[in-house]
């Protein structure tokens, strides 16, 4: 099979959907690998190291396209790459289809079978896309903390406090991935931790895996209780597929201190504040109701190499599978692939999607 990796053309974004060590891996499995030019340079994968391990450096985006199967990405498809897909191709990246309607009829009207990352669920996991929760989860206690800062238009409260001086307050809406290691991070820093959840089971869990961290069960209620205390606040639900839940209206923002910061990591499913809307690194943040906004739609990027890199470890053995036995095979091979297909044949395959977007679900079938 033909394997394509374009270099990313999003804003700001620099991550590369294989790694050198991984087109390797699949030449030797047969297959050839058509990387764009300078696809990895920004983070230190320059094109030598990919033309040694037997990739073919293109020097034209669209050629990519033209030649690939398969086309591994990161972020989802961009207006000008819109045109470049094909009937009969496999498009295999993130998407995040449910806050795109746009997109999702884009999609099927080329004929592309698009295959996101974010929806392959293994025993009720993300596997594809945790470890860019991880990450995003991880960074949005670090940006939290820094956009506190009096400079920054923030409360001045350190997050960590100090001897003699009680420290901040951080909630986290959502114990999944992003939450957790979010908490994590807060946790070390010192801060007073408070996670939302509404699974007692993962309650259970963050309780005896967060020894200093507070669990509370997540309703509007108690939400409310928490926002005139809250310096930070971590938006980390996620619903597979789908759109993200608005759990915070702008009245409820009212009630959190001026300077006090949103990180919304869930912006790239649409955001779960009625007041969110997708920023980029950039210009990261805009104030509304006094309160700051973090939205960037695509975190992880800001730390690329390492994304990058904790990205090729989990779907590369998706994308040799893909390769090795075409998509009907590896389906049957590996059941979960199955919901990773959102469109095939110009009609939308994810339940979710169609959902989100009051279009017909039609279940894929070879």
């Amino acid at each position: 099979m033909i394997i394509g990796v374009p270099k990313e053309i999003k804003h700001q974004e620099f991550r590369v959907a294989l790694l050198p060590s991984a087109a390797y891996q699949l030449i030797k499995r047969g297959h050839r690998v058509l990387v764009e030019r300078d696809a990895g340079t920004s983070i230190g994968y320059p094109d030598s190291d990919y033309e040694k391990a037997g990739a073919e450096i293109i020097s034209e985006h669209k050629a990519i396209f033209e030649a690939a199967d398969l086309i591994v990405k990161v972020k989802e498809p961009q207006e000008s790459e819109l045109p470049l897909l094909r009937k009969g191709q496999m498009l295999f990246t993130y998407l995040h289809l449910a806050a795109n309607k746009g997109m999702t009829e884009d999609l099927a009207k080329c004929g592309v079978t698009a295959i996101a990352y974010e929806t392959i669920e293994v025993n009720r996991r993300l596997p594809l896309l945790e470890p860019m929760s991880e990450i995003a989860g991880r960074m949005s206690v670090l940006v939290g903390g820094y956009f506190l800062a009096k400079h920054n238009k923030g409360n001045g409260v350190l997050l960590g406090g100090v001897p003699g001086v009680l420290p901040g307050r951080v909630v986290v809406l959502g114990g999944g991935a992003s939450g957790i290691n979010a908490a994590r991070m807060a946790q070390g820093l010192g801060a007073d931790v408070v996670i939302l959840e509404v699974d007692l089971e993962r309650m259970r869990f963050l309780d005896i895996t967060l020894h200093t961290a507070h669990t509370l069960f997540s309703s509007e209620a108690h939400l409310m209780e928490l926002l005139p205390t809250v310096d930070l606040l971590i938006g980390a639900v996620l619903v597979p597929g789908a759109k993200a839940p608005k759990l915070i209206s702008r009245e409820m923002l009212r009630h959190m201190r001026p300077g006090s910061v949103l990180v919304d990591i869930a912006i790239d499913q649409g955001g779960c504040a009625e007041t969110s809307r997708p920023t980029t690194h950039e210009n990261p943040t805009y104030i509304e109701e006094g309160v700051t906004h973090y939205c960037v739609a695509n975190m992880p990027g800001a730390y690329a190499r390492t994304a990058t890199q904790a990205l090729t470890n989990v779907t590369y053995r998706y994308v040799e599978m893909l390769a090795d036995l075409g998509l009907k095979e590896a389906c049957q091979r590996q059941p979960a692939m199955l919901g990773g297909i959102n469109v095939m044949d110009g009609k939308v395959t994810h339940k979710a999607v169609a959902d989100a977007h009051g279009l017909p679900y039609v279940a894929p079938t070879f």
